[in-house]
């Protein structure tokens, strides 16, 4: 499903349009949005988002247009808008839905024309600015309700695109997970978790209400408090492993390296072993043909319990 996403992104990242993204708090509407630039001819130009909800009203001005020293009190020196930041780039508004009623009447003039003043100046200043727009429901519902300017509503009609919940797009958790911990790893300089097959399961089972911001926190978590280790069922969040169920079947078919110390791989073995039969030392014993005292053993040596 991403992968269509994708290819339209790179169709419309071309066109030097406003698009609209639709969709659920922690999608990853700014991870397209920035797509959305990389993909287009401001590519080495600015990309500056603006969260439209987590701006006070009385500052929201100063925010997108800037302001002159003495503008306002505590303007103690002249200060560049979000619009002049991203000057020859991309503009991402953020939940533009929650932007102050009167703002959007300027919001609308400088669309028009691409000029703007500072708060507090008299100068005209031009900005060439491509528009990325993003929100969590369609804008009409606002129009109707009063909330939201109609000339300013269609003012930004360009391309929009729809980005589903993780829930409805399953699919994708898998090369997400793969995308997160290659990048969080890398980045903290640590070493890959490895996941077990049912925490695998678990994720993909997760209806994750935060969506990809959600399972990025989760895995980032992993990265570093499991950092080159085995992560089985009991190190995932209580949300995922209380909802998860186990997989059927076989064992899973583990990753062993010749590198790898003997004992790490035999409770590698056990643990996966214990998953599979939900926590029962007797079963799993029965299942890899050895005793409880055995499985006992290694789960002493390697901390388990």
């Amino acid at each position: 499903m991403m992968r269509r996403l994708d290819e339209t992104l790179r169709t419309v990242a071309t066109k030097d349009v406003i698009v609209t993204l639709i969709g659920e708090s922690g999608v990853g509407k700014e991870v397209l949005a920035r797509r959305v630039h990389e993909l287009s001819r401001r590519r080495s130009a600015p990309f500056v988002p603006i969260n439209c909800a987590a701006i006070p009203d009385a500052l929201f001005e100063s925010e997108l247009f800037g302001h002159e020293r003495g503008a306002f009190t505590g303007a103690n020196e002249r200060a560049r808008g979000k619009i002049e930041a991203a000057q020859g780039g991309t503009l991402l508004l953020d939940e533009l839905g929650e932007m102050p009623f009167p703002m959007q009447a300027k919001l609308l003039r400088f669309l028009e024309n691409r000029r703007f003043m500072r708060v507090g100046g008299a100068a005209k200043i031009e900005a060439d600015v491509r528009l990325v727009v993003a929100t969590l429901r369609p804008l009409e519902s606002e129009v109707r309700a009063g909330r939201f300017r109609a000339d300013l509503f269609y003012r930004i009609q360009g391309i929009t695109l729809n980005v589903p919940p993780l829930r409805e797009r399953r699919v994708d958790i898998a090369p997400l997970v793969t995308h997160f911990l290659s990048e969080l790893s890398s980045r903290h300089g640590t070493e890959p978790p490895r996941l077990s097959r049912a925490a695998r399961f678990a994720i993909g089972r997760y209806d994750w209400p935060g969506n990809v911001r959600e399972l990025r926190n989760v895995l980032e978590s992993l990265c570093l408090l499991r950092a080159g280790k085995p992560v089985r069922l009991r190190d995932l969040p209580h949300a995922l492993s209380s909802e998860a169920g186990e997989p059927k079947g076989e064992l899973p078919k583990l990753e062993i390296s010749l590198d790898r110390p003997l004992d790490e791989i035999v409770s590698e073995i056990v643990h996966a072993a214990l998953e599979v039969e939900h926590g029962n030392r007797t079963r799993a014993a029965a299942r890899l043909g050895v005793s409880v005292r055995t499985v006992q053993r290694h789960l002493a040596a390697g901390g388990g319990s």
